[in-house]
């Protein structure tokens, strides 16, 4: 963590303010999968082709989510079956800024990801009239039907440069509301996001050389099969062999 924050800082700066023009609401999502063990040397790679955002002088930010589901988990089945059109629906903290928003992700079959989000009232647990209506108008979910599922808490790291934007997370921990708990402490999930996917973007060419390729990697879906054994995990065996090479 210690070298991760170091080269961190070597990175050119970025503001919020700054980064409203690479919000990409609508884009395309491409995930990557590598050992926390890599991370340093792709961030030295990078460190002069993209900014990195900074708030109140941290560029390490803490972020905890609280994911919602139906009582027979039928988002994440929805997204193990391989539906297309799919939602998630969560509540997402930024420590950094005190700044707690309900969102709505939506996966469509086109594999484009649109993003729709509203400040989240003070009423931990309780949906607002507000809430309730966005829930109404951007899913087909009703707020009496969704139930906090799973927590996750984890490190960011977020980069962008004119055309787009990177998310390096690591640190991961999981509970869910049975009091199981569960971490992946030696992996980083890179997330480029763009409007439209090229394969001329400089970070993924930078994973390629390192032999990192795109792999889904759904933190609600990872999360809750390690905090609900019971949960039917059968196509996301080959993803488990994955995590578990990686953090040997």
């Amino acid at each position: 963590m210690k070298t991760i924050d170091k080269l961190v800082q070597q990175f050119h700066p970025t503001s919020l303010k700054q980064m409203d023009d690479v919000k990409l609401l609508n884009r395309v999502d491409t995930k990557f999968i590598c050992s926390l063990n890599s991370l340093p040397e792709i961030l030295i790679e990078i460190k002069e082709l993209y900014k990195v955002i900074e708030i109140n002088n941290k560029r390490v930010m803490m972020y905890r989510t609280k994911y919602y589901d139906t009582s027979y988990f039928r988002m994440y089945y929805e997204h193990q079956n391989g539906k297309l059109n799919r939602y998630k629906v969560r509540e997402r903290r930024y420590e950094e800024t005190n700044i707690e928003f309900l969102e709505i992700k939506f996966k469509s079959n086109k594999k484009r990801t649109l993003k729709s989000r509203i400040t989240k009232s003070i009423n931990d647990g309780i949906f607002s009239k507000k809430e309730i209506e966005f829930l109404n108008y951007k899913s087909p979910f009703s707020s009496e039907e969704l139930q906090v599922k799973l927590l996750n808490t984890f490190n960011r790291i977020t980069l962008c440069n004119d055309t787009e934007r990177i998310t390096v997370d690591f640190n991961l921990k999981f509970e869910g509301i049975n009091g199981t708990k569960s971490r992946l402490n030696s992996l980083a999930i890179i997330e480029v996001k763009q409007s439209k996917y090229s394969i001329n973007s400089n970070i993924v060419k930078i994973l390629k050389k390192h032999q990192i390729r795109p792999c889904s990697f759904s933190k609600y879906c990872i999360g809750a099969t390690m905090v609900y054994p019971n949960l039917k995990s059968n196509s996301l065996k080959s993803k488990f062999l994955l995590i578990n090479k990686l953090s040997a």
